[in-house]
């Protein structure tokens, strides 16, 4: 079964200070980086499944540096204060979060999905999505061991959450046959 629903969804992680007046390098882990902005809330902190130990702070500025964001937060005055943000979590509250265009879903939504052939074999459940640079890679443990599916459209057919079921088309050669 889903591993449910998370309190929060991952934004990027603060690699270390950037300068000395307290802002914080981001490394990014959305696809919507352009959506933290000023007046933005974010949550940080050291583990992403506990929202007990997040705190949250208001953006006062974000920029882009390279591939990596620069942010300066609310009571983040020096670069000591952002040194103690080193490698936490930036977050959002899964209700602050992008709305997603249809047919696009969030990632904790397919842990746990049933996978099925078109010709109704089970092939497992989901139980990791690796993000590749070409497309995401479902992780499917089951009858077979672990089978491998690229997140295409020539691959995924259909994904209905409420079934909690993902159809595929088997690609040649893909299970070793």
């Amino acid at each position: 079964m889903s591993t449910g629903q998370p309190a929060f969804l991952l934004l990027g992680r603060v690699l270390r200070p950037h300068g000395v007046r307290g802002e914080v390098r981001i490394e990014v882990l959305t696809a919507y980086p352009e959506r933290i902005s000023p007046g933005f809330e974010v949550y940080i902190g050291p583990d992403p499944g506990d929202a007990s130990s997040a705190k949250l702070y208001h953006v006062v500025q974000a920029r882009r540096h390279q591939e990596y964001l620069i942010l300066r937060l609310e009571g983040i005055e020096d670069r000591d204060a952002a040194d103690l943000l080193r490698e936490r979590f930036i977050m959002v509250s899964l209700e602050d979060a992008m709305p997603l265009a249809d047919g696009e879903f969030y990632l904790y939504q397919l842990i746990g999905l049933e996978v099925h052939t078109t010709e109704g074999e089970y092939l497992g459940n989901i139980s990791e999505v690796l993000e590749t640079g070409a497309n995401d890679v479902y992780v499917v443990h089951g009858p077979r061991g672990e089978v491998l599916l690229p997140a295409t459209e020539e691959c995924v057919l259909d994904i209905d959450l409420e079934a909690h079921k993902m159809t595929v088309q088997l690609l040649e050669g893909l299970l070793g046959d």
